[in-house]
């Protein structure tokens, strides 16, 4: 099929690895000291390498290429982490976090607030709110939150927030957040989600609302394990 896909110029590449570290995809890899897009099919078009690249190496072309091959970069990416998660819906997959915590001497100070807006869900927020005006915007699953502890600090500080859940609101997030995205001066876009298969619809949103919006955004995908680490 035809399609738009990246091309790298090996002479203008310098070998930082900053674009193989900005495509969350894998598509890109270091190859004898230079960025090598190794997989086409993992390549999604959207162009995140793109405004990573210092030396302007990387653009797009219109040629035959493999379709994006969205379930094989899922698996990669399970394998690369060692998620062994079952087929269907982890939730049945009940399980206890043991931590090791110390009691407290002395109670704790408070840990502020760092959400910059209200409404906060995805439903729920204007299209064209003034807070969107050159936001950096955070696309959280709900239960990030929950599982990750420092979440304030690490992820909503200084980003204009919006959360849901693909397994349990009813319809599509995509339309919506195309709107945003094309109505308004958005600077990048961040997506946290869970590593529960499930979560990926958010990560899907996304996608299609950047590529829907017809805007060149730097965007990217943290994934947080059901015991609350990184693993992207």
């Amino acid at each position: 099929m035809k399609r738009r896909i990246i091309v790298i110029d090996e002479d203008k590449c310098n070998g930082c690895g900053a674009c193989a570290a900005a495509c969350h995809e894998g598509a890109i890899e270091m190859v004898n000291g230079k960025a090598k897009l190794t997989r086409e099919d993992y390549c999604d078009g959207l162009g995140d390498c793109l405004p990573a690249c210092p030396v302007d190496a990387i653009r797009f072309e219109e040629r035959e290429a493999p379709a994006y091959n969205e379930e094989a970069v899922r698996q990669a990416k399970m394998q690369k982490h060692g998620a062994k998660l079952p087929c269907g819906c982890p939730g049945t997959q009940s399980k206890a976090i043991r931590r090791d915590v110390p009691a407290p001497i002395s109670k704790p100070a408070a840990v502020s607030s760092q959400l910059q807006q209200w409404p906060c869900q995805i439903k729920l927020v204007p299209v064209n709110a003034p807070y969107f005006d050159g936001a950096n915007l955070l696309i959280a699953a709900d239960c990030t939150a929950y599982a990750y502890g420092s979440f304030h600090n690490d992820f909503i500080r200084n980003h204009i927030t919006l959360i849901g859940c693909p397994k349990l609101d009813e319809g599509d997030y995509a339309e919506k957040l195309t709107e945003i995205i094309r109505n308004n001066d958005i600077k990048s876009v961040k997506v946290v989600r869970m590593e529960v298969p499930c979560c990926g619809g958010i990560e899907n949103a996304v996608k299609r609302a950047l590529q829907a919006s017809g805007k060149f955004i730097p965007w990217q995908v943290v994934t947080i394990s059901t015991d609350g680490k990184i693993l992207d």
